[in-house]
């Protein structure tokens, strides 16, 4: 007979596997700005997309937090606040952001727990679109968008795969934010899809878990995600094809990824994970990935799409616990959850079983 279902562990798959993006997300950055040469010891410094990502799931959780107390919410611009306390601590525009967020110094602000953790203040590389949109906050959501097709509009964007389908389907608007053309904000919300796959895929042969979820993603994907264009939908098939047939090949990798855009970050991180599709395979596809002509953004989303399907239990341990971030993404991804599957903050009539948690995750 089949085991009943048990809720802890349904949990804790779930929370392997969203660890498992954020901390492969990770990893894969650091080790695509290294070049795949990491020093042999000390702490391994967070890229730029690593700390969005990190305001990312906290406005993902935060949104959350304010449907559950007040009914209502526009995601995007509850994760726009949380790219705005990103750019405050990293000393971009303070002025502009706390007319923006805080005009009448009514409350602390930055606020939530996130703004506290000194890492996320230093300087960890360039996002020149993301900075520059940012900057126009004033002129509203509308008018911030800068024409960049850059792959920091998808890089960042990557946790909302955690959320489902009612979330996936804001990964284009969250692009849209700082990033104009649509070219980046369809691989963005293409990228968010394979990824939310790669969350949920159940594998018939585990060894080739990683190319299955990925199929079963690019399947889905006209269906599920109209802006798809033919296409786009062939050179994604196509790279994934090509890793089945040739499988790490660096000069496929940098023929799909040869620039630092979305859709080549995408191409290339389909074509790097699927090139090395078994458990014990990642710190090879993560260094493969690095090799890209621009390896932080490849090897970043194969990272995510690695993590996913394997779980966190499957990343290199020895890289994980040098991060510096470690702790906080295990953290947000932990919560992200939580959130999700259940409400530690209470809602209107539901008393809160975590008094703390509004005052982490302030809902707006």
């Amino acid at each position: 007979m089949p085991h009943a279902k048990d809720p802890q562990r349904e949990l804790f798959a779930r929370q392997s596997r969203v660890r498992g993006l954020m901390l492969g997300l990770a990893i894969g950055d650091t080790l695509g700005a290294a070049r795949g040469r990491l020093p042999a010891g000390g702490p391994l410094p967070a890229g730029v997309s690593t700390q969005l990502a990190c305001f990312t799931a906290e406005g993902i959780i935060r949104a959350q937090v304010r449907v559950h107390h007040k009914g209502i919410c526009h995601a995007p611009g509850v994760v726009l606040h949380a790219y705005s306390r990103w750019a405050h601590l990293q000393g971009i525009a303070r002025e502009t952001m706390r007319r923006r967020w805080n005009p009448y110094d009514h409350q602390p602000w930055p606020d939530g727990w996130l703004a506290g953790v000194p890492a996320l203040a230093e300087r960890r590389g360039s996002a020149p679109a993301t900075v520059t949109a940012l900057s126009r906050i004033e002129q509203g959501e509308p008018g911030m968008a800068t024409a960049s097709r850059g792959c920091h509009a998808l890089t960042r964007t990557l946790p909302v795969a955690a959320t489902g389908p009612a979330g996936i389907a804001q990964a284009a608007a969250l692009a849209a934010l700082t990033h104009g053309d649509p070219a980046a904000q369809s691989a963005t919300a293409h990228a968010v899809h394979l990824a939310r796959h790669c969350l949920t895929h159940t594998p018939v042969r585990p060894d080739e878990a990683v190319r299955e979820a990925l199929h079963t993603g690019l399947t889905a994907l006209p269906a599920e995600n109209r802006p798809v264009t033919e296409q786009e939908h062939a050179l994604l098939t196509a790279a994934l094809r090509r890793a089945v047939d040739e499988p790490a090949h660096p000069g496929h990798l940098a023929g799909l990824a040869p620039d630092p855009t979305a859709p080549a970050a995408l191409l290339g991180a389909v074509y790097a994970a699927a090139s090395f599709p078994a458990r014990t395979d990642i710190r090879a596809a993560l260094t493969f990935a690095a090799g890209a002509p621009d390896g932080d953004s490849v090897a970043c989303v194969t990272g995510a799409l690695l993590g996913a399907v394997h779980g966190v239990e499957a990343l290199p341990t020895d890289l994980i616990a040098r991060h510096e971030l470690a702790w906080v993404l295990d953290t947000l991804a932990r919560d992200m959850t939580l959130e999700l599957d259940d409400s530690p903050s209470g809602m209107e009539y539901v008393p809160a079983w975590d008094p703390h948690w509004w005052e982490r995750y302030p809902g707006w």
